[in-house]
């Protein structure tokens, strides 16, 4: 059965767009929101983010890309 909209709590997951080396991008990868914050910010969404890729080149038969820069969705830019 289909779920009402709005039943997800907010803020549950931080979204991130991930850009590779070989110069492709994958928007709005979601992290646990609790994994963050604290002194290493947004660095552990990194581990997240490869822990995925790995799971994911396993199953497709691929080698993992490698990650060339990290950024949080809706965060101002410095």
């Amino acid at each position: 059965m289909a779920k009402k909209p709005g039943t997800n709590p907010k803020g549950e997951f931080a979204f991130f767009n991930v850009f590779y080396e070989d110069g492709s991008q994958r928007s709005n990868r979601r992290v646990p929101a609790e994994l963050l914050g604290g002194l290493d910010g947004d660095e552990p969404a990194r581990s997240f983010i490869l822990e995925q890729d790995r799971e994911i080149a396993e199953k497709s038969g691929r080698p993992p890309m490698e990650i060339k820069n990290l950024e949080r969705v809706g965060a101002k830019k410095k």
